[in-house]
């Protein structure tokens, strides 16, 4: 009778390797036990057992750290690549799988080692450091109703010596040795990834020393132009900000961040973005476009009701309905009145109003100053999105109770109205950003996804088929999380200091996370809840897109349902029937603590699904690798090439909306030839109609001369310096742009 059995290796390094193994009555080998006898720890990629009588070739996937045996209490247990059900582990197999699940979940005590293979609990403990000071803590954020959160994994780090409740942080140079298990951690490649991405977070210790390289306006950019350099040559840092730099920026981080002779830091790659245009990004066009197809294409949803409403409390908040009128839009829709455009399923809102108002009075507190917003947008003939109104609100002064102060921008295409839409767009691009960063991005794929993580490790073993599938998923999360909590959503940190919502971000994200729910990140439920899909049974995967050409959602809606194939034809192979489901013993208890512990903050909550039927089963799995894996790069890999140039993307804004009779609205007043202040300078008709005339002229004028510049002929247009003439081009953008021909002499 065939049986598995044990088989011991103990490695001494360097060396030879020996393997024990009885072969009288041999049956199949199921597992093996390693011990390191040598003094440091080596990665174990692999066992391959050749010419097993019987069975040929059986492999042992490991790939793991094996540190030396005074590590450890047992030996180190590595299972063949056999799968099975806890109910059908081979009487031989059964307690090592048992005991190798015990080791994982460890007892709950004490500051874990970079040895230690430890999975568990923790809430958000760690983000402040009450030890430096009051102005350096932040909420605990899980585990108690008013800030509920996804657990994240322990490391058992001392309590904060002026407040236990806390957790005491790493310093910043330590930060690459916060406890992740070690399998957990990062390859050499991987790192580097993160490291160049982490480049952000020297702003913590370099701040003042920057101050020095934008003279003009301090932690601002002076011009487009000066924006440009960042890609274009760089920016040269002073010495003395090198030497801070080296003081106190990890050695790793150092060899990421500098060339190799030292120069020029401030030098990044040309964003997409602007690498064919680079002022396409100012239309209309492509600022809807992206709500469809840039890093946040998640938020966009159908408007079923006009004008938009709000789900605030209006005892709390007051009267918080949108101040946008239909004589805002409706000349803009293709002769449509706005009932029609509803009916038609055609009117569509990035809505951030309700999210943002209710923290709006304590962020604008900072020095960020900025707006709730509503952004209404039409879907035209060509499938285009046209944005028809910007709707920006503040709290009322006098209190919430009263409402909010808004106010209403629509398309302007020349003048002050149109340099005032502009920054309406600027707000929304402001808001918008921080909402990616926060919810979108952090707390809807890295946070959420951390607990499932934890619990798979905890309860499912490395037998198990569920464990198998979504193992590929889980790979290097919990380090960049924690390298995360260290240096990019702590206080202080990185994320603080590029994204408006400033020291309430991290408590803002723990307010919307109670808004999440498990089933509904489904992409098709997504699309039907956003309003923006519609059950179809002759569409394809019985979905009818109300917007045809919605990149994310149409490539999406692809991967979605070829994930799901995947999971449902996998999951066959080893659960033939519903019973199979509410017997496996481990599934179950999976299921469980993910629940009660993991979003423990939503134990109660009658959506999660029971766990009971294969459907559950293949619903919940394609939802996990769907987060973990294709919706986590359509809204993270597209943040440099659309986000790497800031006014497209701008995160932060330090001043609100100019008003009439400042400096600051004067500026925004400069009028160029072929253009007027106003529209009705003249009610005579024919001087109308000949200055439109002469407008026009001025617009071809300047096109010609693009042209011109773009012809390697004309030699004089641009030169060695490659520096296209433009002083005589009519119009300019804002700042100092070296063209525009303003109507006067204005300075």
């Amino acid at each position: 009778m065939i049986k598995n059995f044990i088989f011991y290796a103990i490695v001494f390094l360097p060396g030879s390797n020996t393997f024990d193994w009885d072969n009288e009555e041999i049956g199949t080998p199921g597992a093996f036990l390693i011990r390191n006898n040598h003094h440091s720890e080596f990665y174990l990629k692999s066992l391959t057992l050749e010419d097993v009588p019987s069975h040929g070739v059986i492999h042992f996937p490991c790939n793991s750290w094996v540190y030396p045996a005074s590590k450890y209490q047992n030996d180190r247990v590595f299972f063949s690549n056999k799968t099975y059900l806890p109910a059908e582990t081979p009487i031989s197999l059964l307690k090592y799988r048992e005991e190798e699940l015990e080791n994982l979940r460890g007892d709950g005590k004490g500051q874990l080692q970079e040895w230690d293979r430890v999975y568990d609990y923790e809430v958000y403990n760690d983000l402040g450091n009450p030890d430096k000071g009051p102005q350096h803590a932040r909420p605990v954020l899980g585990g108690s109703t008013e800030y509920p959160y996804p657990r994240r994994g322990r490391t058992g780090r001392a309590p904060a010596k002026s407040d236990p409740k806390y957790e005491s942080r790493l310093n910043l140079a330590l930060s690459l040795n916060i406890y992740v298990p070690r399998d957990e951690r990062f390859g050499h490649l991987k790192l580097a990834d993160f490291l160049s991405y982490a480049l952000k977070s020297i702003v913590q210790v370099l701040k003042p020393e920057f101050e020095s390289i934008f003279d003009k306006t301090p932690n601002e950019f002076d011009s487009f132009e000066d924006v440009l350099k960042l890609y274009e040559g760089g920016l040269e840092v002073p010495e003395g900000v090198v030497k801070v730099i080296r003081d106190n920026v990890p050695l790793e981080m150092l060899k990421e961040i500098f060339r190799t002779d030292g120069e020029r830091f401030l030098k990044f790659p040309l964003p997409q973005v602007i690498a064919v245009d680079k002022f396409a990004w100012r239309t209309d066009e492509e600022f809807a476009r992206e709500m469809l197809a840039g890093i946040n294409p998640v938020m966009i949803r159908s408007l079923e009701e006009f004008p938009p409403a709000s789900k605030l409390d209006p005892k709390v908040y007051g009267d918080q309905t949108s101040t946008i009128t239909k004589e805002h839009i409706e000349s803009n829709l293709e002769g449509h009145t706005i009932n029609e455009v509803i009916i038609e399923r055609k009117l569509f809102i990035l809505d951030h109003h309700d999210a943002l108002m209710p923290y709006l009075r304590r962020i604008n507190s900072t020095s960020t100053k900025t707006y709730a917003s509503r952004t209404l947008l039409f879907l035209q003939k060509n499938g285009t999105l046209k944005p028809l109104a910007i709707e920006l609100s503040l709290p009322h002064p006098e209190g919430d109770q009263h409402g909010a102060i808004s106010k209403v921008f629509v398309p302007e295409e020349k003048g002050v109205e149109n340099s005032l839409w502009q920054l309406a767009k600027g707000y929304v691009g402001v808001v918008d950003s921080g909402y990616h960063q926060l919810i979108s991005h952090w707390l809807h794929t890295h946070a959420v996804i951390e607990p499932f993580i934890i619990a798979t490790n905890r309860q499912l073993s490395v037998l198990h088929p569920i464990y198998k599938l979504l193992h590929p998923h889980y790979r290097d999360t919990m380090n960049i999380n924690a390298l995360g909590r260290q240096i990019l959503i702590n206080a202080g940190g990185a994320l603080e200091v590029t994204v408006f919502t400033s020291k309430y971000s991290m408590e803002f994200s723990s307010m919307l996370y109670k808004d999440w729910v498990f089933p509904e990140q489904a992409l098709p439920q997504d699309l039907l809840k956003r309003g923006v899909a519609v059950k179809d049974s002759s569409c394809p995967h019985g979905l009818k897109l109300l917007i045809e050409d919605y990149p994310f959602a149409v490539d999406g809606l692809e991967i979605w349902f070829a994930i799901k194939t995947w999971v449902q034809d996998y999951c066959s192979v080893y659960y033939k029937d519903d019973e199979s489901i509410k017997k496996d013993a481990e599934l179950q208890s999976w299921w469980k603590e993910l629940r009660e512990k993991g979003h423990g903050d939503k134990k109660e909550e009658i959506w999660w699904p029971k766990m009971q039927t294969r459907e559950e089963l293949i619903e919940t799995c394609t939802i996990i690798i769907w987060i973990a894996s294709a919706l986590h790069a359509a809204i993270n890999f597209g943040q440099y090439p659309y986000g790497g140039y800031p006014p497209n993307r701008p995160a932060i804004s330090s001043k609100l909306v100019p008003e009439k009779g400042t400096p600051e609205y004067d500026e925004l007043d400069e009028v160029y030839l072929g253009q007027r202040d106003t529209e009705n300078w003249t009610s005579d008709a024919e001087a109308l109609e000949a200055f439109a005339k002469f407008g026009k002229k001025i617009e071809d004028i300047e096109e010609g001369m693009k042209r011109m510049n773009n012809d390697e002929k004309l030699r004089n247009r641009y030169g060695p310096v490659k520096m296209p003439y433009t002083l005589l081009y009519p119009s300019s953008e804002g700042g100092l742009t070296g063209r525009g021909i303003p109507n006067s002499v204005s300075i």
